[in-house]
């Protein structure tokens, strides 16, 4: 089933010096992997967390989708979580002839599916969504100050990309304390479904309106190229690494 699925991703730098987004996926017979992350941290360590992360998922890839196979919802949850653990233990071993990886941070958005589930696991600001032609039908939420300013109806939706405090996190992935990403486990895929995975550089200046634009029925690359372009325009003067993957069964 995964052969129909249709993806595209872009990256790029914004106006900053470095990108330190990081984004990956495979797609196999039985299985579809993505995965989004942004490095937090100046001096290149913000790169090698994203990096690292990343490398790491997939490097465990075989191994756990293995131990995914057959499993209860509950089970299937316990499972990616130690997938994200065992992927920080081997950040730990790839930062190993590196100091400067105590300090490094990053966030993740990894969305798993095989035909029974869809798993997410989310840490930080960097989003899943899910859509279909006429709504949105969910986003993870993220693990940050302004996410619970909006949870408490202090602000809304459109008030989080433009919030001083934007960039406030409460978890973040990090090789010196166990993972915070949150799992969680939502239906199978279905006919027309879309995902985007993306970082804040991203999803800071997007509108409901260029959401749906990306989940209509003939969007594809040129959609996300021309979206992608909006953002950088609303974003000229303070535009973060953007990166976006996206999907669509």
């Amino acid at each position: 089933m995964f052969s129909k699925l249709e993806v595209y991703q872009l990256t790029s730098v914004g106006d900053r010096a470095l990108n330190q987004d990081c984004m990956a996926y495979t797609m196999c017979s039985d299985y579809a992997l993505f995965v989004v992350a942004d490095g937090l941290g100046g001096h290149k360590v913000g790169e090698k967390a994203s990096k690292f992360f990343c490398q790491a998922m997939f490097k465990l890839a075989a191994t756990y989708q293995q131990r995914l196979h057959g499993q209860s919802a509950d089970i299937a949850k316990q499972i990616l979580a130690a997938w994200v653990s065992a992927a920080v233990d081997e950040m730990k071993v790839l930062f190993s002839d590196n100091k400067d990886g105590i300090d490094s941070h990053t966030t993740c958005a990894i969305l798993y599916l095989d035909e029974r589930y869809t798993l997410t696991a989310h840490c930080g600001d960097s989003r899943i969504y899910r859509l279909n032609e006429k709504k949105v039908l969910w986003r993870t939420k993220d693990h940050s100050l302004i996410q619970q300013q909006l949870n408490d109806g202090g602000i809304t939706e459109r008030d989080m990309g433009l919030h001083p405090e934007q960039n406030q996190l409460l978890r973040t992935i990090n090789i010196q304390k166990a993972h915070q990403a949150e799992i969680n486990i939502y239906s199978p895929l279905k006919q027309d479904d879309t995902f985007i995975l993306c970082t804040d550089g991203f999803w800071e200046f997007i509108k409901e309106n260029d959401l749906l634009q990306l989940s209509a029925p003939n969007s594809g690359r040129d959609e996300l190229i021309k979206v992608a372009k909006m953002m950088h325009l609303r974003a000229r003067g303070r535009g973060d690494n953007l990166t976006v993957q996206w999907l669509r069964f």
